[in-house]
Order: structure tokens, then C-alpha cells, then sequence
């Protein structure tokens, strides 16, 4: 296989299991029924941060993991399993809604959520390397 398409090979691999596993999250959470939160899509985008994190954490070590693999997990599956757009639409649902309490909690937690997972990966993945 060309070096020239593998990257773009790793990428879709990595998106579709992402999206597969999106789907899978917001099917299991569908039902939880706390609150009117859309928790499938806040679930996947904070868990996506925390690998991002880990995986940036492992990748500023160039040993621990290949350029390869970084791409395939960051770009690629994270890339498929969290949505922005899906956050955004549904930020305007609640919004046309006129659930400004519940539209302002969702926008708060998934931002808050998204940076403290990300900073839990780094610190999980410094703990493990040092």
C-alpha cells in the first residue's frame, strides 16, 4: 500500500468506529431520562477530550506512540465519536424550545467538561510516562 493513502485509510477506519460508537453511546443513553439533555452527545464529547488528552499526553513522549497511531485515534476516531455540529443543533433545539435553563446548563457542561476532560488526559497519561 502507497504511504500516500494511508493516512487517509487510518483516518476513515478511525472515524467510523468513532461514529459507530457515538451512535452506540447515544443509543444507551437515550432512555436515562435526568433532565432533557441530549447526554449521548455530552457523554461522547467529554469522553473524546479525555483520549485526545491521553493521546497528546503519550504522543509529546515520540516513543510511546507513532504519528500512525496518534492520527487514528485523534483525527480519526475522536474525530468520528464527538460532534460539534451535533452539539450545536442541539443547543439550537433547546433553544427553539425555549429551554433557555436547560440550553445554558448543556453549552456550560459540555465546554467545562470538554477542557477538564482533556487536562484529566494529560494528567493521566504524565502520571503513567514519568
Amino acid at each position: 500500500m502507497s504511504q500516500t493513502w494511508l493516512p487517509f485509510i487510518l483516518v476513515g477506519a478511525g472515524s467510523m468506529l468513532g461514529g459507530i460508537s457515538r451512535f452506540g453511546l447515544t443509543l444507551a443513553t437515550r432512555d436515562m431520562g435526568l433532565f432533557a439533555l441530549p447526554w449521548g452527545t455530552l457523554a461522547s464529547n467529554t469522553l473524546g477530550c479525555l483520549l485526545v488528552g491521553i493521546v497528546a499526553g503519550f504522543g509529546a513522549k515520540a516513543e510511546l506512540m507513532s504519528a500512525e497511531t496518534r492520527l487514528l485515534l485523534t483525527t480519526g476516531f475522536c474525530g468520528g465519536f464527538t460532534t460539534m455540529s451535533a452539539f450545536v443543533y442541539e443547543t439550537s433545539q433547546l433553544l427553539q424550545d425555549k429551554a433557555y435553563f436547560f440550553a445554558s446548563g448543556y453549552f456550560v457542561l459540555t465546554l467545562a467538561g470538554a477542557g477538564l476532560a482533556f487536562l484529566a488526559g494529560l494528567l493521566i497519561s504524565q502520571s503513567i510516562v514519568n
